[in-house]
């Protein structure tokens, strides 16, 4: 079994900071090294025990689809073995979880693309007819698939706060006020970067989903986070199309009208929401059999999506 990764200690490099997930830790000027843990967070709230393996199978799945759609935008990726750039006893850390990006602007949106009614959508859907202010039809039922994906973007919420749903019209002043700097001398607006970040999440989203069908697997909506280079060119950072970013549904256990089996953290959240907890930290102790099955289920995800298994 995979040793579990809570928290990496790079000495070698300095740390810029922990988030949910990832350690980030600065290679030189333009380069990061980000180490994907095996921490788990649920309700926004880290949990105490990490679940096995996670941090490869993320940071694999990302690696695959990176390859797949690279042809739709660049990313962050540099092509440097991240053992290379941390001394020798810090070399396990990295291993299968490392990866050495680019630097870049981060925008100030998760760019959500939805395929499916589902999640806070069904629920936007009942009481508004919309979906973050998109009209639907009339009468979808939970689940049902969208007469096209939907971009609907949301504010990037501190660590413990929720993301918040936004309209693409605050998305396009949000990356106006907050891209204004990079994008001197490029020709090129925040608003600009807002609707080209639209376009490509689209695309790659179809382009996955597309792809997943093959595989019997619906995607039905996914989160992806954008950057900018000096030169005002689009990337696509962080992680892409990951059980932690995108919701996966077997396609043999989906039934409009109800809510699908996910490949992610459900057995976490279900199991969380049988306790008596508040949903602060710090979150509670997760057992045994609780982390061995979510770290299969992540596990599943990946070889299912890829027909490729990962090392046990």
């Amino acid at each position: 079994m995979t040793q579990a990764l809570f928290e990496s200690n790079i000495k070698s490099l300095q740390l810029l900071g922990r988030g949910k997930v990832r350690d980030i830790y600065a290679v030189d000027a333009d380069k990061l090294l980000i180490v994907t843990s095996d921490r788990l967070s649920a309700f926004d709230v880290v949990l105490p025990d990490p679940i096995p393996g996670k941090g490869i199978v993320l940071t694999q799945l990302a690696n695959f689809w990176f390859e797949k759609l690279g042809h739709i935008i660049p990313n962050q990726l540099t092509g440097i073995d991240p053992e290379s750039v941390v001394a020798p006893e810090e070399r396990a850390q990295v291993r299968g979880r490392g990866l050495v990006v680019k630097r870049l602007k981060p925008l100030p949106i998760e760019a959500v693309v939805r395929g499916y009614l589902i999640g806070s959508g069904w629920k936007d859907y009942q009481e508004t007819g919309a979906v973050c202010g998109i009209k639907l039809p009339a009468d979808l039922p939970l689940a049902a698939k969208l007469p096209t994906p939907i971009f609907t973007p949301a504010t990037k919420a501190e660590q413990g706060d929720h993301d918040e749903n936004i309209s693409f019209e605050h998305a396009q002043t949000s990356c106006a006020a907050a891209l204004a700097e990079v994008l001197k001398g490029t020709g090129k607006n925040g608003a600009e970067i807002a609707t080209q970040a639209r376009d490509a999440a689209i695309a790659l989203y179809s382009a996955a989903a597309d792809y997943a069908l093959t595989r019997n697997i619906i995607i039905a909506d996914t989160k992806f986070e954008f950057g900018l280079d000096q030169n005002g060119t689009l990337h696509l950072i962080d992680e892409a199309l990951t059980p932690d970013s995108s919701r996966f549904w077997p396609m043999d256990a989906y039934q409009l009208g109800s809510n699908p089996p996910s490949y992610d953290k459900q057995y976490v959240r279900d199991h969380l929401e049988t306790l008596t907890w508040n949903k602060k930290a710090p979150g509670p102790a997760l057992p045994a059999e609780v982390i061995a099955r979510t770290s299969a289920k992540y596990r599943e995800a990946y070889e299912q999506l890829t027909g490729h298994k990962l090392p046990e």
